[in-house]
Order: C-alpha cells, then structure tokens, then sequence
C-alpha cells in the first residue's frame, strides 16, 4: 500500500487506511460520518420499527409502591399486578417459592425506580 492511500490517526498516530472513519488500533473517531442515508432501520426491518412503537419501547408501567405493598401484605398479588399470572400461581401454591423468593422480590421492588416498566 503506498503513502497516498494512507494516513495517520490523529489521536494514537497508528498509520491506517485513507477510507477509515474510525481508527482500528484506538478505537476513537477520526472523521465525521457522512450519512448517505438519513433513516435507520432496526434489522434492516421497516416493519419492526413500527411493532415497537405501537407495542411500546419499554413496556407497561407500574407503580413501584403499589407492587410493593402487594409484594408484603400478600406475597403473591404483585406477580398479579405485573400480569404475570403463572408466577403468581406458582407464588401461591409454593407460598412465595418457600419464603425466599419472596424475599428477593421485596429487596428487587424496593430498590427499582418509580414508576418501573414491565
């Protein structure tokens, strides 16, 4: 490869191609990218952008003391309120996977943010 198709990295000065935006040794941006084309698409799937719009990106909110109170006064009724129905049975016939599930959702509710996205 000769000089001409070459150039330095301004931050590492590691010599690399002409072309390069990005530096393969260090890693950091040498040029701004030059979009061709403005719109992106998740998986190359127009319709996939469209399924997390309508769905919602992060989910259904709850109420993190809502779920909480549910949490320790029932043991149970917060895998409900999550919509979670099948560990909600499992919470009742196990009585909270024996104690120490519930347990961990009690620490785990009382430490989310409110409101938190299931």
């Amino acid at each position: 490869m000769n000089s001409s198709q070459q150039k330095y990295c301004k931050f590492c000065g590691a010599l690399i191609d002409a072309d390069c935006v990005i530096c393969p040794r260090c890693g950091k941006q040498i040029e701004e990218i030059r979009a061709q084309n403005p719109n992106i698409y998740i998986n190359n799937n127009v319709s996939s952008l469209s399924n997390a719009q309508s769905v919602g990106y992060f989910g259904r909110p709850k109420n993190k003391w809502v779920a909480l109170l549910l949490c320790i006064f029932t043991g149970f009724g917060h895998k409900f309120y999550e919509g979670k129905i099948g560990m909600g049975i499992l919470y009742i016939f196990t009585v909270g996977l024996f104690g120490i599930g519930w347990i961990v959702d009690i620490i785990s509710l009382a430490t989310k943010p409110n409101p938190y996205y299931v």
